[in-house]
């Protein structure tokens, strides 16, 4: 196992290279000036544009600036933004926030969207079943930003049940509303995922020879079937989490959160790169250490798998 973990690290470094890389390239190979509207109305003072050049390597040549910028980022420096705030400051800030409202909404998708899937796999063809079919079809048929104003403006603001908008402080409590609109999509999935795995892995051989062999229904399905049927889940899940991470711009903007997606977005807006490459790296890093937690679930999941 230790091999293992340590053959997949060194497998990460050429990805995060080459990720970093790309990020690096699409972020500053932009044409325009960078120094646009960085200075009001009026153009920025050449002495300000020279300082600025200088200390982002605008002048060196791409792979030059890159190399640069990496062994920045292996000190732990992140940089400074065009305003002077330092990344590493911000992302400390904001991506506590971002994790826990992920954590959140996969905490929804294993609870809501297993659930429902093992219901639904366990009697197909009910009418329970049939429900959860047509209710996740629905769910993944609608936009998120609708999903989120409409539960925001009935369960948030009529209704009082959760706050509308999460304030500075943020709580579990708080978060709860926004989790399931983030998790919305993603739940659905897990639920159809479950249902189609759960119900091709009840006509197996395995399980027939289970059942042939007199072991008691519950453990049948609730050890042999189940362990199998969470597989493909738990790879969704996975490769989910990271993807919520980045992609709750959305919903941070709906409930006025203050994370990673929130911080993206106005750093697009405002063409800060240090800033975008900074929380990009980030992602990149927290979604490869989640895929190999992912990889190492499988051999707790089905033994037959190894890791040697």
């Amino acid at each position: 196992m230790g091999q293992y973990v340590l053959r997949r690290l060194l497998q990460m470094i050429p990805v995060v290279i080459g990720a970093t890389f790309i990020i690096y390239t699409l972020v500053w190979a932009i044409p325009g000036d960078p120094f646009a509207g960085r200075c009001g109305s009026r153009a920025c003072p050449e002495a300000y544009v020279a300082q600025m050049t200088e200390k982002y390597n605008l002048d060196d040549p791409l792979p030059l600036a890159y190399i640069q910028y990496l062994g920045n980022i292996l000190t732990g420096d992140f940089g400074e933004t065009f305003q002077g705030l330092s990344v590493g400051d911000e992302l400390i800030r904001a991506f506590p926030t971002t994790m826990w409202l992920a954590l959140v909404a996969i905490g929804f998708e294993i609870i809501i969207g297993i659930a429902a899937g093992v219901l639904a796999g366990l009697r197909k063809g009910s009418f329970l079943d049939n429900l959860v079919l047509v209710s996740t079809l629905v769910v993944v048929s609608i936009p998120v930003f609708v999903i989120g104003s409409v539960l925001q403006l009935y369960l948030g603001v009529k209704w009082a049940i959760f706050p509308a908008t999460v304030s500075g402080d943020v709580s579990f409590y708080s978060l709860l509303l926004p989790g399931f609109v983030l998790a919305a999509l993603s739940l659905a999935y897990v639920a159809r995922l479950v249902r189609t795995s759960l119900v091709e892995n009840r006509r197996a051989d395995y399980v027939r020879t289970a059942v042939a062999k007199g072991l008691p229904r519950s453990r049948v399905i609730g050890i042999h079937t189940m362990r199998n049927s969470l597989i493909p889940v738990v790879t969704f899940i996975g490769a989910d989490f990271g993807a919520l991470l980045g992609g709750a711009i959305v919903t941070e903007g709906i409930f006025n959160v203050n994370g990673v997606g929130n911080l993206v977005f106005q750093s697009v807006i405002a063409r800060d790169g240090v800033m975008v490459t900074g929380v990009v790296t980030v992602l990149v890093l927290v979604f490869l250490l989640v895929n190999l937690l992912v990889d190492l679930l499988y051999g707790v999941l089905d033994p037959r798998i190894s890791h040697g």
